[in-house]
């Protein structure tokens, strides 16, 4: 059938003969048409009896001889042979009969590609491997020089199917090495955008190429950079998902991207989405807006923190669209809006998993979180996996739907009735093209190895509104706005008054990583805090009024959240989401926490008391903004007040220990405070909103006690602010993810793993093992103070040959830190390759200044030329 062509030093399949490929690929899809209708479907998937089936084609064929009338002009002849079928199956009493089932697969291959949208124009689809299996469902870029570059496979095409012309299929581009992915069709429907990669020493770039395969143009070509997930937009600019300010998961290794839009020719790329990990699969809503993909948490789990979002193409106004507090899925992804609806199209699918799962179409009118949104899946029974709240505190649903078979991916609605999609055809993992539609028929159109992604129509279609930018690209602040604080989920219990602050924090991108981990919730690498991922950020604090409003100034640029401050500066309620705001840019909200769909609450009060005056700077918080540090902000205030008793070898610090010295991750007072739980911080928390007053400082036991004036200890108003708002944060440790040891155990302990085997040979504690939160055994070596590390307690005698090896290993860390210091030190130093990496990071800033300073003056800048 096959035979090897070589063209221009790459490969590609050729066939004996078209004809005989025509026949042969239709007489394929019907027998799998015939084993996928009638014989027992695999597990979650298409299900009913015969009867069912009938009727589900019968409605089809209906409806479908209502909506094109002459276009589909076989209907009736088509619901005449059904008719016949259904007769023959009741003759047969509900038999199988081989031929009947055979007769009518034909026919309802025949009535639903008869459908206008179907065979109306040819198909375009993509065809490669299945990508493969990584850590993340983000993870499928494979990036050069990243952890998993060599997980790539070259091996695709992009090619049309034309079902009025047989299935005819035409290669439009193709590549041995190289692979092709996210097509994305012009309205026009002459010309498609896409990402392509020519080998595994390229990066995925941005090209453009007629419908006929000619005029192959590239449009961006940036080295070491993964440009891909392109979308056209009104104007006929285009937004994209790219590595371009490199950065990389907090709980992992792996690189992430974020959106950015250029011109129609490739030039002025600018970003336009700042969270802090992923941005992807950007569609666009009918109203010009654009719907992507999220992946970002701050104080919460990563693994049910997917959701969908919607952003303004000049990137203003970023807002939930759907999922971003549901337990299960753990990730919404690759959403398109079906037409003349309010509804969408999206995956559901894991967070360790390949971008697949069950399709679902989401009615945001009826909820932006949970199942009472969600009108029905694929498979039916996936639906029983969508949950919005968990059954209990620490378990996770965020890999529910790796369950699901078959497995969905790159869904397209054609109209609110027909979706374009692929799917699994029952062989391992090899897709192929499917139509599915409401009424429940799923038919597969094409297959072919390796596998068939992206299906999409190759026509026009309606071109939404453009929406006026709100951007000036002077990199100035912007201006948000909050009505009322009081409105929004448990607020309702919050006393009018009770709010006498707004607190801005960011939570800053990871430009770096190691191998060696921490086990907080996922795996820190390196070690940042006891279960939470994120660094902090005070970018200040902005009154609210008496009638709950603010309006305050912002740095643009920024991944930001907000937390609501009593009178005492204590947390009432944290934001567990971010958000961006853009340099001119005027937004905000209603309340916090407020339902998405609600209107505006009435008054009598015209105006909001924050928003008839100017708005107002932020006040610093103890000085300029800069990253938080325990050791620096923490610990000195309990050097002045707890240390004296609460330390080594005092009564006092077998209770508790608040000494300063540095452990292999962490210090003690650190270690202390989180495992005996005399703070009550949230860390890596569930999906679900929390209540008002429910974790922080107003929870924690420590500010309990120094209130009630512990052995008649009192802090100044600045320490306790101190040590509230070190709780508020969700205590985190330390300040940056940049380190001195990247080898070492979880990339911060000064001691190598040799030495810690030794340690713990001689002591007998797992020191190798126990670098998780959950299997921590307290504090075990002093750095500062070597001789009083608890792991030596257990030799009796200072001259006993195994405590002076023990005691020199310690020692030689101590050391190691003085000569090295770490990144919770005074004088320290990034490791070399962190020092690349921030001067990578800093070369593609500063790129982007260059874009936007050209933008606001009216010039062009391009990528350089790829070499």
């Amino acid at each position: 059938m096959w035979k090897l062509c070589r063209i221009s030093n790459q490969f590609r399949w050729v066939t004996m003969s078209d004809t005989v490929r025509y026949i042969y690929v239709s007489a394929l899809v019907i027998l799998v048409c015939v084993s996928q209708t009638f014989a027992k479907p695999a597990a979650g998937g298409a299900s009913g009896s015969a009867a069912e089936k009938q009727i589900a084609l019968g409605s089809a064929i209906e409806d479908l001889m209502s909506t094109f009338g002459q276009r589909y002009p076989k209907g009736r002849e088509y619901l005449t042979k059904l008719d016949s079928i259904e007769q023959r199956f009741k003759q047969a009493q509900n038999n199988k009969i081989p031929d009947i089932e055979v007769e009518f697969a034909k026919l309802q291959r025949q009535a639903l590609i008869a459908n206008p949208m179907v065979s109306g124009q040819p198909i375009l689809f993509v065809m490669r491997r299945q990508y493969k299996s990584d850590h993340h469902n983000t993870a499928t870029m494979f990036k050069t020089g990243e952890i998993n570059t060599n997980s790539f496979v070259g091996g695709g095409a992009m090619k049309t199917v034309d079902f009025a012309r047989g299935g005819k299929v035409t290669t439009l581009i193709e590549s041995s090495e190289g692979l092709f992915r996210d097509p994305e069709v012009h309205f026009d429907g002459k010309k498609i955008i896409f990402s392509m990669r020519k080998n595994i020493r390229d990066d995925y770039h941005i090209y453009e190429i007629n419908a006929d395969g000619t005029g192959l143009k590239q449009l961006t070509s940036a080295a070491g950079i993964a440009d891909f997930d392109p979308v056209y937009m009104p104007d006929d600019t285009i937004i994209f998902s790219s590595t371009r300010e490199p950065k990389y998961c907090m709980c992992n290794r792996h690189i992430m991207g974020n959106l950015f839009r250029m011109d129609a020719d490739g030039a002025n790329i600018h970003q336009i989405g700042r969270s802090t990990l992923h941005e992807g699969h950007a569609a666009l809503l009918p109203d010009g807006r654009i719907m992507y993909d999220r992946w970002e948490y701050v104080d919460r789990n990563f693994g049910d923190a997917q959701g969908l979002w919607a952003v303004n193409p000049d990137g203003t106004n970023h807002c939930v669209y759907w999922g971003n507090n549901t337990w299960s899925p753990g990730s919404v992804i690759d959403a398109r809006a079906i037409p003349g609806t309010q509804k969408v199209l999206s995956v559901f699918s894991s967070c360790h998993d390949r971008p697949w799962g069950a399709l679902a179409i989401i009615d945001r009118r009826l909820g932006v979180d949970g199942r009472e949104s969600v009108v029905r899946t694929w498979p039916a029974g996936a639906i029983n996996l969508v949950k919005e709240k968990g059954p209990s505190p620490g378990v996770y649903g965020f890999d529910n739907f790796t369950k699901v078979n078959p497995k969905y991916e790159d869904p397209y609605p054609l109209d609110d009735k027909y979706f374009l999609c692929s799917r699994m055809v029952g062989r391992g993992e090899l897709m192929g093209i499917y139509l599915i539609d409401v009424f429940g028929n799923e038919i597969l159109l094409h297959e072919e190895e390796p596998g068939c992604y992206d299906p999409m129509p190759m026509g026009p279609r309606v071109r939404p509104p453009i929406i006026p930018s709100r951007r000036n690209f002077k990199d100035k602040p912007g201006y948000l706005y909050v009505i009322d604080v009081y409105q929004g989920t448990g607020m309702e219990d919050v006393k009018k008054g009770t709010v006498k602050y707004l607190r801005v924090v960011e939570s800053p991108e990871k430009r770096f990583w190691t191998h060696a981990a921490w086990g907080g919730q996922g795996v820190h690498c390196p070690a940042m805090n006891w279960h939470g991922f994120e660094n902090k950020r005070i970018l200040g604090i902005a009154p609210v009024a008496e009638d709950g409003s603010a309006y305050f100034e912002v740095p643009s640029d920024k991944f930001i959240y907000f937390q609501l401050l009593d009178e005492n500066k204590m947390m009432v309620q944290s934001m567990r989401s971010g958000t961006i705001v853009q340099s001119g840019e005027q937004t905000g909200c209603v309340g916090c926490h407020e339902g998405r769909r609600m209107a505006l609450p009435q008054s009598p009060v015209k105006m909001p008391i924050a928003l008839r005056r100017p708005p107002s700077k932020l006040q610093g918080w103890k000085g300029e903004p800069r990253l938080y540090s325990y050791m620096t902000e923490v610990q000195p205030v309990l050097d002045k007040h707890c240390a004296d008793c609460h330390n080594y070898g005092k009564e006092a610090g077998v209770k508790l220990n608040l000494a300063r010295d540095r452990t292999n991750t962490f210090n003690t007072s650190y270690n202390e405070l989180w495992r005996k739980k005399y703070i009550k911080a949230i860390g890596a928390g569930p999906s679900e909103i929390q209540k008002p007053y429910s974790w922080g400082s107003h929870a924690s036991k420590l500010v309990k006690v120094i209130r009630e004036g512990h052995e008649g200890v009192k802090l100044s108003e600045t320490e306790f602010e101190t040590i509230v708002t070190w709780i508020d944060l969700n205590a985190p440790y330390y300040q940056r993810y940049d380190c001195a040891y990247p080898e070492n155990m979880t990339g911060r302990s000064p001691l190598n793993n040799k030495q810690l085997k030794r340690l713990s040979e001689l002591t007998n504690l797992p020191f190798t093992k126990i670098a998780a939160y959950n299997s921590n055994l307290g504090p075990q070596l002093s750095f500062d103070r070597p001789g009083l590390s608890p792991c030596l307690q257990k030799f009796k005698e200072p001259t006993d040959p195994e405590y002076l090896e023990a005691l020199a290993i310690i020692e030689a860390g101590s050391l190691m830190l003085k000569n090295r210091p770490r990144a919770d030190m005074p004088g320290f130093q990034a490791c070399p390759i962190d020092q690349q990496r921030q001067q990578q990071y800093t070369a593609r800033q500063q790129i982007e200044l260059n874009n936007r300073r050209s933008i606001h003056e009216g010039l062009k800048l391009y990528d350089p030329p790829s070499r």
